[in-house]
């Protein structure tokens, strides 16, 4: 049966529709998985199924993630690479992330899941690109499907090793003939195309330092032929950009052109390092790119030009990364940083709280090719972050509650919606038992540091 949901007394409901409506004191009604009417004057209906009154909480879309690896949930803050840039980092944790096994990452999806659904993310990407003892994307979908999450599951990939002067280890990598017909079994057995869909595949080998040339081009192959979206690292930080010279003698951006790596059906990770002629091509094509403003400031990447990049016409979303080169996964953290970030590289009125938060929520919805997720109006995905203007962090601050959710925060949420379902209730996860999943969490992430 379809159930239906109306949200009422919302001190403030900040659509990012066409018009960038905020609503005072508006109501919103959910029947199913999508929003059939929302504003101020609106009436509650006779027949709702659930009501649930937001006085003094403010309403937004739903966050969306754009970039994760979940699976390093279980390395956060692992001592010998605490100190060290990408691909140091990368060398120390290779070879843990080898012993990983399939309950691990099943497990370690959910833990992450639940700390972005507790900070009003709705809608995640996650780019699983090493499968170890028996590990499959399927895990991880597995775990979505269980905790209630919008996923886009990215089959990610290493097929260039050590011997033949990749970075990761040989014992991590796979013949590219079954990366590829493994990547084609997802998309037919789990791709839901469909408006409001909960689940996408997405095509992603790791990295230009991983994987061939001839991968590449391969996997853009296959993700048009079947309409799905691609995504990869690139241009992350100065070493990243000396390898794609010196190994194929073209800047990250060339590099991605010259494979057919750039489109609106694409988007890169991080592009910190992209340079001028790299913006004007992604602008140019509508390639989107994922910003993960903590994880580069903690591997000291540099400060990504994410103001030029938007003058340019390149969509722009918000991504958490990894878990041990971030070791937090609050999408408002990542919000408030990429905002101030800006300010500290270009001045105090290099980005605005609105465009921060537009970033997080319809910036994020267009790098992963959706027109159904990023806004409040009649006809989208029922997918909302709710957040209480009670509680200390927005303390003086209710004259703009707007713009102190990327100013005040980070705040978990109070209430987070997605596909019409209360996933988070008054701070607290409705889908699983939280301190049993921690606590399985943290056993194999022992089991996987210690060895």
């Amino acid at each position: 049966m379809v159930k239906s949901l109306f949200l009422k007394n919302c001190d403030v409901i900040v659509t990012m529709d066409a018009g960038r409506r905020e609503i005072r004191g508006g109501a919103i009604h959910i029947v199913g998985d999508q929003i059939v009417a929302i504003g101020a004057d609106l009436a509650q209906p006779d027949n709702v199924d659930e009501v649930l009154d937001l006085t003094d909480h403010i309403v937004c879309p739903g966050l969306i993630n754009t970039h994760h690896h979940m699976f390093q949930s279980l390395t956060r803050a692992v001592s010998a690479a605490q100190d060290a840039s990408l691909f140091g980092w990368l060398k120390v944790l290779y070879p843990i992330w080898g012993r990983i096994t399939p309950e691990m990452v099943r497990v370690s999806t959910q833990t992450a899941m639940a700390e972005l659904l507790l900070s009003g993310c709705t809608t995640t990407s996650d780019h699983l690109y090493l499968f170890p003892n028996g590990s499959r994307l399927d895990d991880s979908i597995e775990g979505a499907v269980e905790i209630g999450m919008r996923f886009h599951a990215a089959r990610g990939a290493m097929s260039i090793g050590e011997s033949e002067g990749g970075l990761p280890p040989d014992s991590l990598t796979e013949a590219e003939p079954d990366i590829l017909a493994d990547t084609t079994r997802l998309i037919e057995t789990f791709h839901d195309p469909a408006p409001r869909s909960m689940l996408r595949v997405v095509v992603a080998p790791c990295s230009p330092f991983t994987v061939s040339s001839e991968l590449m081009r391969d996997a853009a192959v296959l993700a048009r032929s079947y309409g799905v979206s691609m995504h990869t690292h690139l241009a992350e930080n100065r070493d990243d950009v000396n390898y794609s010279l010196e190994r194929y003698g073209r800047t990250p951006a060339r590099y991605a052109e010259d494979l057919g790596w750039l489109g609106p059906d694409v988007w890169h990770a991080h592009c910190v390092q992209l340079d001028r002629e790299g913006v004007r091509l992604f602008g140019a094509s509508g390639t989107g790119v994922a910003h993960c403003p903590c994880s580069n400031m903690r591997l000291a990447s540099g400060i990504a030009p994410i103001g030029q990049m938007r003058r340019a016409g390149v969509p722009v979303g918000i991504g958490v990364d990894g878990s041990a080169s971030n070791d937090g996964a609050n999408i408002l953290s990542e919000v408030r940083q990429a905002m101030l970030l800006q300010r500290v590289r270009y001045g105090p009125a290099a980005m605005t709280a609105r465009e921060a938060l537009e970033i997080g929520t319809l910036g994020g919805a267009k790098v992963l090719g959706r027109n159904d997720i990023g806004a409040l109006a009649p006809g989208m995905a029922a997918d909302l972050a709710i957040f209480d203007l009670n509680s200390i962090a927005f303390a003086g601050a209710r004259h703009d509650p707007v713009a102190a959710l990327a100013f005040c925060g980070p705040v978990q949420a109070a209430y987070t919606i997605v596909n019409g379902q209360v996933v988070v209730l008054e701070g607290r996860l409705t889908t699983l038992d939280l301190p049993t999943l921690v606590s399985r969490h943290n056993r194999l992430a022992a089991e996987l540091v210690n060895g």
